[in-house]
């Protein structure tokens, strides 16, 4: 069962889009050094805004992946975000491991703060009696 935080779904597509994009574009506005934090980047920002399009959400382009699988991959997403620096290599170079972290931790808080079902439709017509 998915918990109800405070930030509506349709705020959590467009977070994902604008951190897709923000991922894509990194390496040339912050100069990555590291070929590898560079390729991860710009693969991962192609994931991101590809998984976001097809997901259930309002947002959703092509809506073919349920929110359930949409919410695990983000955590996986945002462990991964985390671990990727020192998997990689790249964890001496400042620019992307602090991009990878800081955006890793924003994308956990973020799914976990996200309301992804809308509220119990009331039932007026049993209330109308």
């Amino acid at each position: 069962m998915l918990s109800q935080g405070p930030l509506p779904a349709f705020f959590h597509g467009l977070i994902e889009y604008a951190a897709g994009i923000l991922l894509i574009a990194a390496p040339f506005i912050f100069s990555f050094d590291s070929t590898s934090a560079t390729a991860a980047s710009v693969v991962i920002g192609l994931l991101l805004l590809a998984f976001t399009a097809t997901s259930r959400l309002p947002t959703g382009l092509v809506r073919s992946i349920s929110v359930g699988v949409h919410v695990t991959a983000d955590v996986v997403l945002a462990v991964l975000l985390v671990a990727l620096p020192f998997v990689l290599g790249f964890r001496d170079e400042g620019a992307p491991t602090a991009l990878f972290i800081v955006l890793g931790v924003l994308h956990l808080l973020v799914t976990i703060a996200t309301r992804f079902r809308d509220p119990a439709p009331r039932d007026d017509a049993a209330t109308a009696t």
